[in-house]
């Protein structure tokens, strides 16, 4: 089968497919116990950076599961490394930032370099499991992080509740607030161009953080970044992810930035979310990842109900709302990407 043929790039361009597509964010990840074999002999960025382990562990859930997309093993935070930032994935408390940004002056500090020396590892893994993936006909899926939340990591330092520290960054200082993203704009943009012309078959763009914002916020100090950023990636000949968290109640706003697929969490029906961002464009989502956690006899109308308010509508891609936790029991991943292919598409009349 021709890469082109592939459920999920039909999908992305919301043509007819005989079943849904479907795949999993962190689909490559502490679940599986392939993964933590690995992870107990290599830290976070040792795995990440050796470009033939960064392969392995993107082709681990596609040894188990009929899944319709693979996406590269990396990290968003990835290209903070290169402009300047010093990052460790630290036991029990996740990333890190030693040299957090406090100051306009930190900000102009940062470089924006190209992405041959950002992410220059996970190219190279690119390259190797496109090789092994696309003979197969099954895509291979580019991301990086949204302008907002890196900026909002790189300010913290780490994950946060409140973002206060962000926060105040953007209202007190907004010409730096501005220098800040238009650099990031810059450094994701060309990360996620190279990574399509290393062989990624579809990009996606995480905004994990930004539902931290309220709509006037979002709509004066992130849409216009975003908005850049999409025009950009529009040069990258594969189809874009828009998918954020939290931004329910400003759905348009965030779709209108652009993406050829707007991906959505759990806190808003399927159904009702497609109206928001428009019938004309595709959709990714939407199970609430600890869902997986519930036993069949729960999890399956939980995937029923979403199948059946997604109308049999060429465009939907079957995905979670967030990652998959840690604690997932494999065989529920299995279960749920069978029935979901078992679920024969119709369009609607």
């Amino acid at each position: 089968m021709a890469l082109t043929d592939a459920r999920f790039l039909k999908a992305c361009r919301r043509e007819p497919v005989d079943a849904t597509p479907v795949w999993f964010m962190r689909q490559a990840g502490r679940y599986l116990p392939e993964y933590r074999a690995i992870r107990a002999r290599h830290t976070m960025l040792e795995a990440i950076n050796t470009p033939a382990l960064a392969a392995e562990i993107t082709l681990q859930p596609l040894a188990r599961f009929p899944l319709d997309a693979a996406i590269i093993f990396s990290d968003i935070l990835l290209p903070l490394i290169g402009m300047g930032l010093k990052l460790d994935f630290v036991a029990g408390e996740g990333p890190q930032i030693e040299n957090p940004l406090r100051a306009p002056a930190d900000i102009d500090r940062l470089g924006a370099p190209p992405a041959e020396v950002t992410v220059p590892n996970t190219l190279a893994a690119i390259r190797l499991a496109a090789a092994e993936l696309t003979p197969r006909g099954i895509p291979l899926i580019g991301f990086a992080g949204a302008p907002f939340t890196l900026a909002s990591y790189a300010i913290e330092g780490g994950g946060s509740k409140s973002y206060a520290r962000t926060k105040a960054l953007m209202y007190t200082e907004p010409a730096a607030w501005t220098r800040l993203m238009t650099k990031l704009v810059t450094v994701v943009g060309d990360v996620l161009l190279q990574q399509a012309q290393a062989g990624a078959a579809a990009l996606q763009v995480f905004d994990s953080w930004v539902g931290t914002l309220g709509v006037e916020d979002y709509v004066r100090y992130v849409q216009p970044h975003n908005r850049q950023l999409y025009q950009k990636l529009a040069a990258a000949g594969a189809p874009v992810i828009n998918f954020s968290t939290g931004a329910g109640a400003y759905l348009e706003e965030v779709a209108a930035c652009g993406g050829d697929v707007v991906g959505v969490d759990w806190r808003l029906p399927l159904d009702r979310a497609w109206e928001k961002i428009g019938l004309e464009r595709a959709i990714q989502g939407n199970l609430e990842p600890a869902a997986l956690l519930a036993p069949w006899r729960e999890l399956k109308p939980r995937v029923a109900n979403i199948l059946r308010r997604a109308g049999g509508r060429p465009g939907h891609i079957f995905n979670l709302g967030h990652g998959l936790l840690p604690e997932t029991p494999v065989e529920n991943v299995r279960a749920v990407a069978d029935f979901v292919h078992e679920q024969t598409v119709r369009a609607p009349a």
